[in-house]
């Protein structure tokens, strides 16, 4: 079947064709392709067509597609073990190396997704402290989890505003919504709010409005409010962990946070994810507090395989990050060079492995509201030719590119040439 037959027909099936929204490039006009297969940075849909791929699965596959030691381990462990839903040394062997590694993480849980983590986390937060609102940014994702699901309406003081149908006021009426990188606007939350705010989860490097860094200033205002007013941080590392750099985002700033919630690369590809941080409060969870939290599949031992091996080379060969990163940077150069030859205002943020192409002239982009000024007419043009020519970006202006250990720069150089030949 192509790819076309395979979308209509799925549509019965599923709402929309798709599992999850933006892969039904409703935005963008078309179909969507449907992959068959990937090895490396190359993607082959259902037409045969390949495509250079510059999503990897949305962040985990920094080693590339189907890369050879993941493969492997994921073969030999399937032959003895898929899942028991009891401990297993695989469970031992990765929490530990995360413990040992991973700065500021004394304990860990495994789930099964990002959403899992970031939500299981926020409880944890609120079981520990005793309190019930959270903090979290317009423009940062965490997952579809209820509380999660909220918009921030005019970016000022303000309880939240459901930000999808479904979701009951009761379930959100706990939810304060902050602005990123504006350090007065959350004073004023915690002054007016402080005695009952259990934690602040925020994106260390956002993804989800694009690619925007929190500043250093900002997050070491967060850390001074949440240790006057009694409230935990959590950084949510689901997509920068282990991918803006070996240790995570958290290594790019001055800043403890108190849990640490991750997914996408630790998996190695597979469903995984995972919320550590201090000791006492992990020690808060069930079976050893009175917090509960359980999941059959948490831990599966294939998971934990695939996982290992993938944590296990970029361990042994930290030199990935500095190609991820002169790689990003030539890329980042040429993109913004030649929007200045053409006369397309854009601006380019990016972090490590995480790159996102604004098309507006606010330079650099730092809030949600300066995201929201984009062109995305534009940007659908853009994305358009790009898939057109067989490279796979993110089909939305608000999500990121990712760059891998395989990337090399003959691919950057057919990216760069490419845009050159972009009519706007």
């Amino acid at each position: 079947m192509s790819n076309k037959e395979i979308f209509e027909e799925s549509k019965k099936y599923m709402p929309g064709g798709v599992n999850s929204p933006v892969r039904a490039y409703r935005d963008m006009g078309i179909d969507p392709p449907v992959m068959k297969s990937g090895k490396g940075v190359i993607l082959t849909d259902e037409d045969g067509k390949d495509y250079i791929d510059f999503v990897l699965a949305w962040g985990p596959m920094i080693l590339g597609h189907s890369n050879e030691d993941v493969v492997t381990a994921i073969k030999e462990i399937s032959e003895s073990a898929i899942a028991f839903g009891t401990p297993t040394d695989l469970e031992l062997k990765m929490s530990k190396f995360l413990c040992e590694e991973m700065d500021n993480v004394e304990m860990v849980r495994f789930v099964n997704s990002g959403t899992e983590a970031t939500m299981s986390a926020i409880k944890l937060a609120r079981g520990y402290t005793g309190k019930n609102k959270i903090i979290k940014f317009a423009g940062c994702y965490h997952g579809h989890f209820d509380g999660f699901l909220v918009e921030a309406g005019s970016g000022v003081l303000t309880e939240g505003i459901a930000g999808c149908l479904g979701i009951p006021n009761d379930s959100i009426k706990n939810t304060l919504v902050g602005v990123y990188n504006d350090m007065e606007q959350v004073r004023s939350l915690f002054e007016a709010y402080g005695d009952d705010i259990a934690a602040v989860i925020i994106e260390p490097v956002a993804g989800n409005m694009g690619v925007v860094k929190a500043e250093d200033e900002f997050m070491e205002t967060l850390r001074v409010l949440c240790d006057e007013y009694g409230s935990l941080l959590i950084f949510d590392e689901v997509m920068s962990g282990f991918r803006v750099a070996y240790k995570g985002a958290q290594s790019l700033f001055n800043v403890k946070p108190d849990l640490i919630t991750y997914a996408k690369i630790i998996g190695g590809g597979l469903p995984c994810g995972l919320y550590g941080g201090r000791r006492d409060i992990m020690e808060k969870l069930s079976p050893v507090g009175g917090v509960y939290q359980a999941g059959t599949m948490s831990g599966n031992p294939v998971v934990m395989a695939a996982g290992m091996a993938t944590l296990n080379i970029l361990k042994a060969n930290q030199g990935i990050y500095d190609h991820i990163n002169k790689l990003g940077e030539k890329l980042q150069n040429g993109i913004e060079d030649i929007a200045r030859e053409k006369g397309i205002k854009l601006t380019v943020n990016r972090v490590g492995g995480m790159m996102t192409v604004f098309f507006t002239d606010r330079n650099p982009v730092r809030t949600y509201e300066d995201a929201k000024s984009c062109d995305l007419e534009m940007f659908r043009k853009y994305f358009l030719h790009m898939n057109k020519n067989g490279f796979n970006i993110p089909q939305s202006q608000f999500e990121s590119m990712f760059l891998s250990a395989v990337h090399t720069e003959e691919h950057i150089d057919k990216f760069l040439e490419t845009f050159k030949r972009f009519q706007p």
